[in-house]
């Protein structure tokens, strides 16, 4: 089947097999092996990517689920030569033992900054459910997670890395349910 998809502001166009999953499709045809093959289950979230700004576990898709679609990857986060607050931030506070679940937990935690621009503990904890780390006990990451949240506070940074209050309006359900 044809795809067109883009990743990282990139947009290629192959031809896949029907059943290819997409982390494989961004490993072996794309070189983003920032995207790691954990349980091909969906149950680690190893292989978290963003699809349209939302996360999802590439193990559990076909890359022509992807066709038309903007794929995000761990290595399209930097820009400049900088890397993105939640890297800094994951990075800062020693968030990462030998780092196999941090791209997915970095994606995660953008998808759920996105949503909760100042998340306590619980809620933390909460949003990167479906993400494992069998290292580091998640005090550090619940801690990079709630730093990096205030790095991304209007002021804070360059304004494609900033929260808006108009983003996270626009994604509460309409009449108040």
């Amino acid at each position: 089947m044809h795809i067109s998809v883009n990743v990282d502001g990139v947009t290629y166009a192959d031809e896949v097999e029907p059943r290819l999953l997409l982390v494989h499709y961004l490993r072996e045809r794309l070189g983003k092996t920032g995207t790691v093959v954990g349980c091909d289950t969906g149950n680690c979230g190893a292989c978290t990517v963003h699809l349209d700004g939302h996360s999802v576990k590439s193990c559990q898709m076909f890359a022509v689920q992807a066709n038309g679609h903007e794929v995000t990857t761990i290595e399209g986060l930097a820009r400049d030569g900088r890397l993105h607050p939640v890297q800094e931030a994951f990075r800062s506070n020693h968030a990462l033992q030998c780092g196999f679940c941090t791209p997915g937990m970095i994606m995660q935690a953008i998808d759920l900054l996105a949503d909760e621009s100042d998340p306590d503990d619980e809620t933390v904890r909460k949003g990167l459910e479906g993400n494992l780390c069998r290292c580091t006990g998640y005090q550090n990451i619940v801690r990079a997670v709630q730093d990096a949240a205030q790095r991304m506070k209007p002021g804070a940074g360059p304004k494609i890395e900033q929260h808006s209050d108009e983003t996270v309006a626009s994604k509460q359900p309409v009449g108040g349910e």
